[in-house]
C-alpha cells in the first residue's frame, strides 16, 4: 500500500502555510491564480511528508490526491515484467504529483529525498480547476513541459555520451535551483547534489565508476567546482552547456 493509500486529512506532515507565502508560489501550479483563486485552494490544500525511499505512489493504483513537490526529489520509475526497473524522470520542487482527470497513475513515485508535498483531494480540485481558467493555463503549460523534457531524455538516453549525460543532468540541477530561486542559472551560484553517485547511475544508465569518473573529469577540466562529494559549483554556466552537448540556453526544458 503506497504513502497515499494510506493517507487521510489529519496526516498533514507539516505545519499549515498561506499559498501566498510559499515557496514555490512563482513556478507551482497556482502561478496565475488571483487572491481569490489561492484562497480557495488554500481552503482545501493540506501537507505529506515522505522519508527517503518511501513509495508516495504505485503504477497503476487509482489515487485519491494529487498536488505538489515543496521541498525535496521524487523520482519517478516503471518496473519491467521480469523486475528490471528504470527511472524515467525526476520531480523537483514545484513539479506537479498526478494527474487530473486521471487517477490511475502511470509510474511508481519515490521520495529519493526527504519529500514535503502539498496536496489536494482529486475530487475537490478538479472542480476548482473547472470554475478556474489560471489553473488550466498553468496546468497545460506544465503537461508541455513534461512532454518537452521527456523528449530531451529520450536524446540524452540514447545518443549522448557518458559525459555528456553527467553535464547535462547537472545543467538540469542547476537551472532548477535558480528558478527556486526566480532567477536564471548564471556563473558561480552552486547547488547540492540530491542523489547518491549509485541514484544518478541508475538514473542516467550507467554505473558507479562511470559517474565518479566523469564528475571528477569535469571537475579537471574546471566545467564544475566540487566543495565535497554533494555540493557543486558551476563557474561558467556555458562550459557546463557545452559539455553536455547543448547549445547557449540548454536545449532543455526545466
Amino acid at each position: 500500500m503506497s504513502g497515499l493509500q494510506k493517507m487521510n486529512l489529519q496526516d498533514t506532515g507539516a505545519l499549515r502555510e498561506r499559498c501566498a507565502d510559499c515557496t514555490i508560489r512563482h513556478r507551482a501550479i497556482c502561478t496565475y491564480c488571483s487572491p481569490h483563486e489561492l484562497a480557495l485552494l488554500d481552503a482545501i490544500k493540506f501537507y505529506k511528508t515522505f522519508e527517503p525511499g518511501q513509495e508516495i505512489v504505485a503504477a497503476g493504483e487509482e489515487t485519491d490526491f494529487l498536488g505538489s513537490v515543496v521541498d525535496g526529489v521524487v523520482a519517478l520509475s516503471k518496473t519491467l515484467i521480469d523486475g528490471r526497473r528504470q527511472t524515467v524522470g525526476l520531480m523537483f520542487p514545484s513539479d506537479f504529483v498526478g494527474r487530473a482527470k486521471r487517477p490511475v497513475a502511470p509510474y511508481d513515485a519515490v521520495a529519493v529525498t526527504p519529500v514535503r508535498l502539498c496536496l489536494f483531494t482529486r475530487a475537490r480540485f478538479e472542480r476548482i480547476l473547472r470554475q478556474t481558467p489560471a489553473l488550466e493555463k498553468r496546468l497545460l503549460e506544465m503537461t508541455l513541459d513534461e512532454l518537452d523534457a521527456a523528449r530531451d531524455w529520450m536524446l540524452l538516453l540514447g545518443r549522448k555520451t557518458a559525459r555528456e549525460k553527467i553535464a547535462t543532468f547537472l545543467a538540469i540541477l542547476a537551472r532548477r535551483a535558480a528558478a527556486l530561486e526566480n532567477e536564471t542559472p548564471s556563473d558561480g551560484p552552486g547547488f547540492e547534489l540530491p542523489l547518491t553517485r549509485e541514484a544518478v547511475a541508475d538514473y542516467l544508465g550507467l554505473t558507479i565508476e562511470t559517474v565518479s569518473r566523469q564528475i571528477t573529469g569535469l571537475r579537471k577540466a574546471g566545467v564544475i567546482e566540487l566543495a565535497d562529494a554533494r555540493n557543486i559549483r558551476v563557474p561558467n554556466y556555458l562550459a557546463l552547456l557545452d559539455a553536455a552537448g547543448d547549445d547557449a540556453d540548454g536545449g532543455m526544458i526545466d
